[in-house]
């Protein structure tokens, strides 16, 4: 547990952000794995395992009135252990949750006089309201907070400044969560203690403790630290069980670019028959054509090539001087895509077309021609019309675009076909698959990074334009049969980049009875909402989609009627749905309390969980201790004088 209070029931008279309100609102217990109720079957292909979600939950949050973005927020880990009993026949789920200790967190909670986080907000940083010397005073304040963990009297320094609270998967033994200012945090399943940083080569807190010749980053300093900002979607080749990263930053080149080996588990392509020895890792190499910082949070991984996002979203501290918000979207910009073989990023080819927002990319595979070469590269995406998701999530008004000479396309948020030929240098097709708003998409490991079939993600039944001017919230899951919608529109090929496959809404496709239906809905219960479902096969799967969604629910009927904010009483579930059908729920699992809605999380199988490297040691909270001169030693007047001005600073003048 961290600090004391209850963020649910704090403020009752002020104004309610959107995403600190409800069951956005962040919680204040952690729990060790608890055993849980539960009603159904438990498939048997859960025992053993875990699912596991990461989302923003504030541990300094004592003013709800102050800036705040849905983004924003230390990583907490919500996860649910299937844990084998009675002489492993039986299945126990036990629920645990946990936050992500990072340097960040630690340093908080070892400085209790803070009334707000070491770290601005999202929010700060996007509103055009917010003035230069405000951006400035925030920056500074961070700035010298951080200095002041590395002196004297501190009993935690800042050494990243990753919250790590956006995903979690997990690579050649090791479970990661993942925040893009920052890498990659090592942590410990089921028990999801935190173990340390991972820097390419090895996690702080393991046992093997050999220097490494490269790590993220590079040399290290204060390119360094920008250098080893890690995307929060790294890439796992089903295959050869390679890490595929990038690293976003404010200096040139802007774009480097990571792949780190692992051990391959069931390769299937002849060029890398089982056991083979694989490549030592390619850390930190430039991706040439990126001209300007952008705010990147995902990219397109393929068995053989990988896709860049190059998107007119600017994430540009010198915006500031253009008379721009740090972050910037121009509508009369171009998209651009580079796309380059796996291991050779400085021969990346760019594709440029309409302006648009990608957050999330569902599936990338190549096309081989019979002699072997790659014609074309394939990528599906989730794409958004506007920016305006990353302001409504801070509760902010969308700007007016400065300039507009293109005509505006509607709100939307769909799944999006492009296919990038590399023969003619062209994207050959661009269109949507549904009309239905999308976004978390995911897809079964295993048939990533070829031509999977079957795409899962969420949808609002809501139109998506007034979705955007409150909190977005779930209330149903969608299952698309990818390759059907592609055919589709190869055989009637829609308008290139506003043109749709299939144009019916939720309602149109929860009403359909066609047993073939390319599009399956899950509608929830009304005044229920979900979080991002993962996919879970069954043993000797017959098909593609053989096995179940996990996922989070809430009952919005716990919410207190006259202000709309969760008691403390109040508790989610974890649903088992047959993915084949997208209708029966197999098993519920009542958690002992609930879930904020939250982002991405993972399937760990048991195998995983049982094979995670050796730890030697973990992180733990600060122990509430003299940071001075030990016994009776005098601390001398330089120490007294010293320390006085450090509880001034941090009491009275950067609380």
């Amino acid at each position: 547990m961290l600090p004391p209070g209850d963020p649910d029931c704090r403020n009752g008279n002020a104004r309610r952000h959107p995403y600190l309100h409800g069951n956005f609102a962040p919680i204040d217990r952690t729990l060790p794995l608890t055993p849980c109720a539960h009603s159904g079957t438990i498939p048997a292909e859960l025992a053993g395992g875990q699912y596991v979600r990461n989302g923003g939950n504030p541990a300094t949050n004592a003013d709800l009135g102050r800036d705040a973005h849905w983004f924003d927020g230390d990583g907490m880990l919500s996860g649910v252990s299937f844990a084998r009993t009675c002489g492993k026949e039986n299945i126990e789920p036990r629920f645990v949750n946990a936050y992500v200790l990072t340097d960040v967190l630690l340093s908080s909670v070892a400085t209790p006089s803070l009334q707000t986080p070491i770290l601005p907000s999202i929010a700060t940083l996007v509103s055009p309201a917010t003035s230069l010397l405000a951006i400035f005073l925030r920056i500074f304040r961070t700035v010298l907070l951080v200095v002041l963990s590395h002196l004297p009297g501190s009993r935690q320094a800042i050494r990243k400044i990753s919250v790590a609270n956006t995903s979690v998967l997990y690579h050649d033994g090791r479970a990661l969560a993942t925040c893009e200012s920052g890498p990659p945090m090592r942590i410990a399943l089921p028990g999801l203690e935190t173990v340390g940083w991972f820097d390419g080569r090895r996690a702080e807190g393991e046992i093997d403790a050999d220097p490494a010749e490269e790590v993220f980053g590079g040399d290290g300093g204060i390119l360094g630290f920008m250098r080893e900002w890690t995307t929060a979607h790294p890439r796992v080749d089903p295959d050869t069980n390679e890490l595929i990263l990038f690293h976003s930053t404010f200096v040139p080149p802007f774009v480097r670019y990571s792949v780190v080996a692992g051990t391959p588990r069931s390769p299937h392509r002849p060029e890398m028959p089982l056991g083979a020895s694989m490549p030592d890792a390619l850390l930190n190499s430039p991706v040439p054509g990126v001209s300007s910082p952008k705010m990147m949070h995902d990219f397109g991984v393929s068995l053989k090539h990988t896709v860049i996002l190059d998107l007119p979203l600017s994430l540009d501290p010198l915006n500031l001087a253009r008379n721009r918000p740090v972050v910037s979207y121009d509508p009369s910009g171009l998209a651009r895509f580079g796309v380059f073989p796996r291991r050779r990023p400085q021969e990346v080819r760019w594709f440029e077309t309409a302006a648009c927002c990608i957050f999330h990319t569902a599936n990338t595979w190549d096309e081989v021609s019979e002699g072997g070469e790659t014609t074309a590269v394939n990528m599906l995406a989730c794409r958004l019309t506007s920016a305006s998701l990353v302001f409504s999530a801070g509760d902010i008004a969308v700007p007016v675009p400065v300039r507009s000479t293109v005509e505006k396309e509607e709100e939307q948020c769909r799944l999006y076909y492009h296919r990038f030929d590399l023969s003619l240098n062209v994207i050959s097709h661009q269109w949507a698959l549904s009309a239905i708003p999308f976004e978390f998409p995911s897809v079964r490991d295993d048939a990533s990074m070829a031509s999977a079939r079957y795409i899962y993600g969420c949808a609002s039944s809501s139109n998506f334009g007034a979705a955007l001017g409150r909190a977005v919230k779930i209330d149903a899951l969608v299952k698309m049969d990818a390759l059907a919608l592609i055919a589709r529109g190869l055989r009637s090929p829609p308008t290139p980049v506003t043109g749709c496959v299939d144009m019916r809404s939720v309602d149109d496709v929860c009403a359909s009875t066609d047993p073939t239906d390319a599009i399956r809905i899950f509608p929830l219960p009304q005044g229920w909402f979900a979080q991002e479902p993962r996919f879970v096969p069954r043993a000797q799967s017959q098909g593609e989609d053989d096995g179940w969604l996990l996922f989070y629910v809430f009952d919005e009927a716990q919410l207190d009627p006259r202000t709309g904010e969760a008691p403390r009483g109040a508790f989610s579930e974890l649903w088992v749905l047959d993915a084949r059908d997208m209708r029966e729920v197999v098993a519920r699992v009542r958690l002992p309390q609930r879930v904020p809605y939250g982002l991405h999380g993972a399937w760990f199988s048991e195998a995983q969980v049982a094979t995670q490297r050796p730890v030697q040691s973990i992180r733990s909270l600060p122990e509430k201790a003299s940071c001075g001169p030990k016994g009776d030693q005098d601390p001398g007047v330089l120490w007294s004088l010293w320390m006085g001005l450090r509880r001034w600073l941090l009491v009275d003048f950067l609380a």
